[in-house]
């Protein structure tokens, strides 16, 4: 007789906490799925991506969007890089709505909108930035500021009025909401949590947000994510073409 009992739930790689206002980089191997969830409403998360075995490769913002007819990131999207090839695919998606076009906060910006602070006075509760945070973690890897791209927000929500004008959601993200990436290739990913540049709060506060990686295996025939057009199944095959040998 055969059982209908469900499957237990692979176990987690690992787990930690990217906490307020951290950066942090890995590799995420194919076939790995990253969940991230938000501790606390508000949160975001800058990402960015490279193809760990050629980091020249990275991920293409513009080619994401244009490919899938979005402005956005949900469920069902994948993240293209610039050689036509799929980076990661979003498979799950309790938030809804993830950035693309909001970019990230530079030491100006957050003088301006929160204040003077110091390492010497504040310590680890100093004020930092996103485009340093990426740098700071790019710079491991040999990577500097010409390798900077344009990035993810997750758990952001940026919205363009008719006039042009970019609008923040700060209702977008409560805290549980998440959001699981499967990786396509060897991807080298950086994270920062520090707050949206266009997120109008006055006072300095970002959020802690869970890491947590399993072992999901690449994806199947009929997965959502290829399907969704015929640009993401052409790009899934291109993927694929990597890992023939």
């Amino acid at each position: 007789m055969t059982s209908t009992a469900p499957r237990p739930s692979p176990p987690d790689i690992w787990s930690e906490t990217l906490k307020p206002g951290e950066h942090w980089s890995g590799i995420l191997r194919r076939g790995t799925t990253l969940r991230m969830t938000a501790l606390e409403e508000r949160a975001n998360v800058a990402a960015l991506m490279y193809n760990y075995e050629s980091l020249l490769e990275r991920y293409n913002m513009a080619d994401t969007l244009k490919a899938q007819h979005t402005a956005y990131l949900t469920s069902g999207c994948v993240c293209y890089s610039d050689m036509g090839r799929i980076l990661c695919s979003i498979t799950d998606d309790g938030c809804g709505w993830h950035d693309t076009i909001g970019g990230l906060s530079d030491a100006a910006l957050v003088a301006a909108k929160y204040g003077p602070s110091r390492f010497q006075e504040q310590r680890n509760d100093f004020h930092k930035n996103g485009r340093d945070s990426m740098l700071n973690e790019l710079g491991k890897y040999g990577l500097g500021k010409r390798d900077l791209i344009a990035n993810i927000n997750f758990f952001s929500r940026v919205t363009v009025d008719e006039g042009g004008a970019l609008h923040f959601d700060p209702d977008n993200c409560d805290a549980g909401d998440y959001v699981e990436l499967r990786f396509e290739m060897h991807t080298l990913l950086v994270l920062s949590s520090c707050p949206h540049p266009l997120d109008p709060a006055n006072s300095y506060r970002p959020r802690a947000v869970a890491l947590r990686a399993r072992v999901s295996g690449p994806a199947p025939a009929h997965d959502p994510c290829r399907r969704r057009c015929d640009e993401n199944a052409r790009g899934f095959r291109n993927t694929e073409m990597m890992f023939l040998a």
